[in-house]
This record gives structure tokens, sequence and C-alpha cells, in this order.
């Protein structure tokens, strides 16, 4: 079962839910206010780091700052 990101259109709450392919959306309710209105979000990928893999940066340069660079934590925008 795949892991999704959802936001509450009533309370503004973000919340994780497993759900199976075949009940999609339908079947996940608020975690906080138990609302059938939530929204899909779209979830960075997990990604396994391992030997060789690019640091990823830790303090991420305001988007005035212009392109990032190798391992940075935005994408050029």
């Amino acid at each position: 079962m795949p892991l999704f990101e959802y936001r509450c259109r009533s309370c503004d709450s973000r919340f994780e839910a497993l759900v199976r392919v075949a009940a999609r959306d339908s079947a996940v309710n608020c975690e906080s206010c138990d609302s059938p209105e939530v929204e899909r979000l779209m979830s960075a990928p997990a990604v396994q780091a391992g030997p060789g893999a690019l640091p990823i940066a830790s303090d991420c340069p305001p988007p005035s700052a212009g392109p990032c660079g190798t391992g940075c934590c935005r994408l050029p925008g």
C-alpha cells in the first residue's frame, strides 16, 4: 500500500495515510477533524543515499540568490 500525504480543506491539517490503490482517495478522512474534504499533496520521493551520493545542503539559499549548485535543497527557478 502506498503512503500519500494529504491536506484537510476543513481544518488545514496535514497528514499521511496508507491507501489501497483500489480505494484511492475516497476512503481518506482527516485525522484531526474526520472530514472527507481532503486533497492529496505532491510528496518528495524518498531516496536511499549510499556511497558516492550527493550531499544535501543544510541551509537553502533564498530564491533571489539564483540557481542552486550541486546538492542544493531546491530546484533552480
